[in-house]
């Protein structure tokens, strides 16, 4: 029996090594989505899925008031707003984005990230503009 005793507390840590221990240390573990892992990894531009969404978005919004202009107000749709400004709809999307580039980098100056807030006060603004301005 006293034998017994340290054969079993010796090899119950092996059998622990041999479940997750050195045997896994070469292997690649396997991750789930990330918005921040690149999707080209040799490509000459850090393309992850966050900026590619972004100029998916700003490219869609553009090809949607350019397709807007032509078909549905061929004059314009132009406006006199609260600025006193007379605005077209492209101007108005341009103000919304140079306005949403300035509140993105305001609060990431300030604030540092996470960057929700900033998101729901750029799309309150582009709403303000295109409603108001």
């Amino acid at each position: 029996m006293r034998l017994l005793i340290p054969c079993i507390l010796l090899s119950g840590p092996a059998f622990a090594q041999a479940k997750s221990g050195w045997g896994n240390v070469g292997k690649q573990e396997e991750k789930g989505f990330s918005w921040t892992d690149p999707l080209w990894p040799e490509f000459w531009m850090a393309w992850t899925p966050a900026t590619l969404a972004v100029f998916v978005v700003i490219f869609s919004a553009i090809a949607t008031v350019g397709v807007l202009e032509v078909v549905r107000f061929r004059d314009g749709l132009e406006r006199r707003g609260i600025l006193g400004l007379t605005t077209t709809l492209g101007d108005r999307l341009f103000i919304t984005l140079l306005g949403s580039v300035y509140i993105f980098l305001g609060w990431l100056g300030i604030f540092g990230q996470p960057i929700w807030a900033p998101l729901f006060a750029a799309v309150a603004w582009g709403v303000f503009v295109f409603w108001r301005i």
